[in-house]
């Protein structure tokens, strides 16, 4: 999946000047918690978070009063609290790789570039909604998992198997098992009995079951 097919595109974006105040405003208003800084020519330049506004705020042991405390938030700009260095991604990167950098680096969003022009945000919202769909969180069926050996056509004999039976596989997904030689499969199968996939799995492949349940 790429990246383009999954972000936000023409997301929300400010310029340097916007203060404080407009830019926490603009963030309640439009639901959002990632803010591109773009200055004139459409560069990106910056970048705001949630995160960033909440430490824009004073300390709880300040000794000014609430209209000190107003009157300095109001002259305050993005400027002056975005993150400078910001990470972006390429439009046409896959989606994995947004989220490794977004794993690797801690942070909640990527803003993507088509070159030097701003054309989209990807968050980690974005990315649990992948996960959701890539999981068939949404769908009914038999969800099963289990530790596959590595070799050539395995996946494809269960897949058979399950055709065979009148099942479908809505959704599948695979990663690194507990060592180098086995898999890790999680998939969800519809039209079967909880027996039927877990017959699939151990006569077929000879897996290791490590859970399976009906999802209503």
């Amino acid at each position: 999946m790429i990246i383009s097919h999954v972000m936000t595109k023409n997301p929300v974006f400010i310029n340097p000047d916007m203060s404080i105040n407009d830019t926490r405003s603009l963030m309640i208003q439009e639901k959002i918690g990632h803010l591109p800084v773009l200055n004139k020519n459409n560069e990106l330049v910056g970048l705001i978070t949630k995160e960033d506004l909440a430490k824009a705020r004073p300390s709880k042991a300040t000794s000014l009063d609430m209209y000190e405390i107003s009157y300095l938030l109001s002259k305050l700009q993005a400027r002056d609290i975005m993150i400078t260095d910001v990470v972006t991604v390429e439009e046409n990167e896959v989606v994995e790789e947004a989220a490794r950098i977004m794993a690797d680096k801690s942070i909640g969003c990527l803003p993507v570039m088509r070159g030097k022009l701003l054309v989209g945000i990807i968050t980690d919202t974005d990315l649990f909604r992948i996960f959701v769909k890539a999981f068939g969180a949404r769908r009914r069926g038999i969800r099963i998992t289990f530790s596959l050996i590595e070799q050539s056509g395995q996946l494809a004999k269960f897949a058979g198997a399950v055709a065979g039976m009148g099942g479908n596989i809505a959704s599948f997904v695979t990663s690194e098992g507990d060592d180098l030689s086995h898999s890790r499969v999680t998939c969800k199968v519809e039209g079967l009995s909880m027996a039927q996939v877990e017959e699939a799995a151990k006569q077929v492949l000879g897996a290791k079951v490590e859970d399976i349940r009906e999802v209503r």
